[in-house]
């Protein structure tokens, strides 16, 4: 299967389930409602890459020569399945590739679906097989688009839960700046990170909360200790006088 072999396939397959409802009802779920694709389910999704991946052909080579293509469709589902094509093949996974993905926030990757389907399933691979070290996210904190930002605590998450990492301080410190972020999407994916790992090592990221309950947006608050107990979330309050 050549790369316009595969882009040509996937439009056919999307085409040939749209759901115009689906369409509707997806919308409630991103900002201000856009939505814009074929209404495929996830399930269609999966099935579709699952299929894919099977096939004699695709290899990691085809699906990169296909992603640019599918990554500047406005349907999101286009988007999705390059995404998922290429979380197939995490152990092939390269620098370069990384510095390709680095660019894709400028111009394609704008909302949190698909940052998160990057920040849970593709960026962590990076860190997995050592293609990447976590500090080379650094400049990702300072990134002029939100969802570049977001997607550094949501891939920390695996790293947290790894056994590569048994001090979560200099993770906490890395991800610091992010406690300012002035952007909701980021707040929710700092959270994000802050409550899996709470239930990983309480005491540790308790303490970095108490630093932070007074000054950081209530949102990542909010989110980190969802888990909590009604007693428990007490604690991280926001001080009347602050």
């Amino acid at each position: 299967m050549t790369p316009n072999e595969l882009i040509a396939y996937i439009i056919r397959y999307c085409e040939a389930n749209a759901n115009d409802a689906n369409i509707a009802k997806y919308g409630k779920f991103f900002k201000g409602g856009d939505f814009v694709g074929y209404g495929l389910t996830a399930p269609q999704i999966h099935s579709l890459v699952k299929n894919l991946l099977k096939t004699q052909g695709i290899a990691l080579d085809v699906i990169l020569d296909a992603t640019p293509t599918l990554l500047k469709s406005n349907n999101s589902e286009e988007i999705t399945i390059a995404l998922l094509l290429i979380n197939g093949f995490g152990k092939q996974y390269s620098k370069s590739l990384f510095k390709e993905i680095e660019k894709w926030y400028g111009f394609t990757i704008t909302n949190w679906a698909h940052a998160d389907t990057l920040g849970m399933l593709i960026l962590p691979q990076f860190l997995k097989y050592d293609v990447i070290n976590y500090k080379e996210l650094k400049g990702w904190i300072t990134s002029g688009h939100k969802f570049q930002r977001r997607s550094v605590p949501v891939t920390l998450i695996k790293l947290l839960k790894s056994k590569k990492v048994d001090d979560f301080a200099p993770i906490f410190s890395f991800i610091e700046p992010l406690m300012t972020d002035p952007e909701r999407e980021v707040h929710q994916g700092v959270g994000w990170f802050l409550r899996e790992a709470w239930k990983l090592k309480r005491q540790d990221t308790e303490k970095f909360l108490m630093k932070w309950k007074d000054t950081t947006p209530r949102l990542i608050i909010q989110y980190a200790t969802e888990k909590m107990t009604t007693e428990e979330k007490i604690r991280f309050r926001k001080a009347t006088n602050s």
